[in-house]
């Protein structure tokens, strides 16, 4: 017999244990900085206080968790063809979910549900910016019951002949896709390095303001770092900052491919893809090719020449928070791996069909505010504020002629390219993105045309659909408006479902 969710049922048991580990977890994340400073620098009496403060918080974090575990239920109206999450302690809430709403699905798994040997599902739709239905402590089994009934949702209602079999047909179906180590080795070394750079200074930041406030500056000594620099030449000591940052950013790059993409495995189930991967946090969810809004693929020059790539996928979002966190990404498949994901996708390759170019003025323009804007900020400064800043003249000539190559290479790669069905926007200096859309998934189109350039014939598209936007900036305006009429009729007479 088939798993019943008529009825109103809790976690299993040991979610209790689950949310006072991850309250826990949470709020030594929050606090490990002062608690740290605090036991360093008291006596025992102190230390004491401390201990015994954090006690009376554990106690409190265990009788909340057991409320919360005791008041949260949920349950599938069939009648209604709704999902009913009730929760709360004090303040009461009944969540209902419309199935046909449900975008996606997910199961996943942390450290500290992995060590319980329990499962997490979420469940997500496209008119919110959270996550509305988040089932903290559930068996695999249950999980993988619930998921197949929740995404019964186009109107159907299909019943699931008993929990072993659909165990068999979402554990065992054949890998479409399994991403090796190499690929995400590949993937770690030449990606995402302007945003490790960022995150490994807002780390350090953090902790030097955590310790400001501690007042526990005394901890960390810079002595040896100014020393340093003394001793040494402007150049000497700026290599070797470079040296050191590449090598931490490589480490990181690596360590977060392989941890958040581990065994990486595609596979088709029923015309949809089931993507699982995850070392530490593991992580299960089903892409309908329906709910697909923005598929990106991603190269630079070293992944080209190593023959891996990136796919970043976009559903329907409901502000720009919600879109990075629920983007869905593929890396390190191959060019053949990469038609694929698309044809399953589309139905079809999508082919670059005519293309179209930007206007000249558009790199000029990028020119003028990268390049003239700052330089003409950094002489004149100089010249009444502060002349030793022309010291470092070889600096601005070093940024003028690198921003000047990344704007070059930006403008070459920047086009758009039209066919009957796709409409495939590049772009990128480095990292050449190619950012696809269904026509008939477009929701709206705005065009834009400053009044002086009416008589050069350039302006502006954008493309709004429910996973974002894609702007085409300065291309011939007759040629957009022409684009644009034959793709409102299509809009307006297709049968297709956008979500």
């Amino acid at each position: 017999m088939g798993t019943n969710f008529n009825q109103p049922q809790r976690q299993s048991l040991v979610g209790i244990l689950v949310i006072f580990l991850e309250m826990i977890f949470q709020f030594l994340k929050a606090t490990w900085p002062i608690i740290v400073i605090s036991l360093l620098k008291a006596d025992f009496k102190s230390t004491l206080v401390v201990v015994l403060i954090s006690l009376a918080v554990a106690v409190y974090f265990g009788v909340y968790s057991f409320l919360k575990y005791r008041n949260f239920t949920f349950y599938i109206d069939e009648e209604n063809d709704e999902f009913i999450i009730s929760d709360g302690i004090i303040n009461k809430t009944k969540t209902t979910i419309q199935l046909h709403k449900i975008q996606q699905v997910n199961i996943k798994q942390n450290l500290i549900q992995r060590l319980i040997g329990v499962y997490a599902l979420d469940v997500d739709t496209a008119g919110s910016d959270k996550k509305e239905g988040d089932i903290k402590a559930i068996s695999h089994h249950l999980a993988l019951a619930l998921k197949s009934k929740l995404l019964e949702n186009e109107g159907k209602k299909v019943v699931v002949e008993n929990e072993i079999s659909q165990e068999k047909t979402e554990d065992y179906s054949l890998p479409f896709l399994k991403i090796n180590l190499v690929s995400l080795l590949k993937i770690g070394i030449t990606s995402n390095y302007v945003k490790s750079i960022g995150l490994i200074l807002t780390f350090f930041f953090t902790i030097y303001e955590n310790l400001h406030q501690a007042g526990a500056e005394d901890v960390i000594s810079t002595d040896k770092l100014e020393g340093f620099v003394d001793e040494n030449s402007l150049w000497y000591s700026g290599l070797v900052f470079v040296l050191i940052m590449f090598s931490v950013v490589f480490l990181i790059n690596v360590g977060r491919t392989l941890i958040k993409f581990f065994n990486y495995t595609v596979t088709k189930q029923k015309g949809s893809l089931m993507l699982t991967y995850g070392l530490i946090n593991t992580q299960s969810t089903i892409l309908k090719p329906e709910k697909v809004q923005i598929v990106k693929v991603s190269r630079n020059y070293l992944q080209k020449k190593l023959n891996v790539l990136e796919i970043k996928i976009r559903q329907a979002i409901s502000n720009e928070k919600k879109d990075n966190k629920s983007l869905i990404e593929i890396p390190g498949c191959n060019a053949f791996e990469r038609d694929e994901i698309l044809k399953l996708l589309f139905k079809q390759l999508p082919e670059k069909g005519i293309m179209m170019q930007p206007n000249f003025r558009k790199l000029v323009f990028s020119i003028f505010l990268t390049i003239v804007l700052p330089l003409t900020g950094y002489f004149l400064f100089g010249k009444y504020a502060e002349p030793q800043v022309f010291e470092y003249g070889n600096f601005a000539l070093f940024y003028a002629l690198f921003m000047l190559v990344l704007l070059f290479f930006g403008f070459r790669n920047y086009r758009l390219f039209v066919n009957k069905n796709h409409i495939i926007k590049q772009s990128g200096a480095w990292d050449v993105d190619n950012e696809i859309i269904e026509i008939g998934k477009i929701q709206a189109i705005t065009t834009s045309q400053l009044f002086w350039h009416k008589s050069l014939n350039i302006g502006s598209l954008t493309m709004h659909t429910a996973g974002g936007n894609i702007t085409f900036h300065l291309g011939k305006f007759d040629k957009i408006n022409e684009y644009v009429n034959l793709w409102l009729y299509e809009i307006e007479t297709s049968n297709s479902n956008w979500m």
